[in-house]
């Protein structure tokens, strides 16, 4: 799995580099979709831009079945498990100094997708808020 994973992501970067492969999203799209506390757009589709996608109709059957192991691996390893961790730190916190303030700032990759920190937090009970850019706090 390894050396498959590595293969896929050298094919991917040398598609990037020879220009026959492009992301459909820029870093300003992101930017834009995030400031507008617009998660759930087409851009998010997928659980998180920070797994690699080894999965595409080209590969051979034996392939395909490596490559949605490895994704699964992945997101669980890498995203949900840490989103939980951070979710129940912050929850920690809260309860352990209700008359504190906080400001906890996270990547946007764990506000995308499924199972993200305030998906976490929610399920906690808590309520959580967009603040839009500009926006006192």
């Amino acid at each position: 799995q390894v050396i498959f994973a590595l293969n896929q992501t050298l094919l991917q970067q040398e598609s990037l580099r020879a220009g026959t492969f492009q992301i459909p999203y820029t870093t300003e799209d992101l930017i834009k979709h995030y400031n507008c506390g617009d998660l759930n757009s087409i851009i998010f589709n997928h659980d998180t831009s920070q797994v690699p996608n080894f999965i595409n109709a080209t590969l051979p059957p034996h392939e395909r079945v490596t490559a949605q192991e490895i994704d699964s691996y992945f997101r669980q390893e890498l995203i949900y498990k840490r989103n939980e961790r951070m979710g129940r730190r912050v929850k920690d916190l809260l309860q352990e100094n209700p008359d504190k303030s906080f400001f906890f700032a996270f990547g946007a990759g764990h506000f995308m997708g499924n199972n993200t920190v305030i998906d976490v937090l929610r399920r906690e009970g808590y309520e959580v808020e967009h603040t839009p850019a500009g926006q006192a706090i």
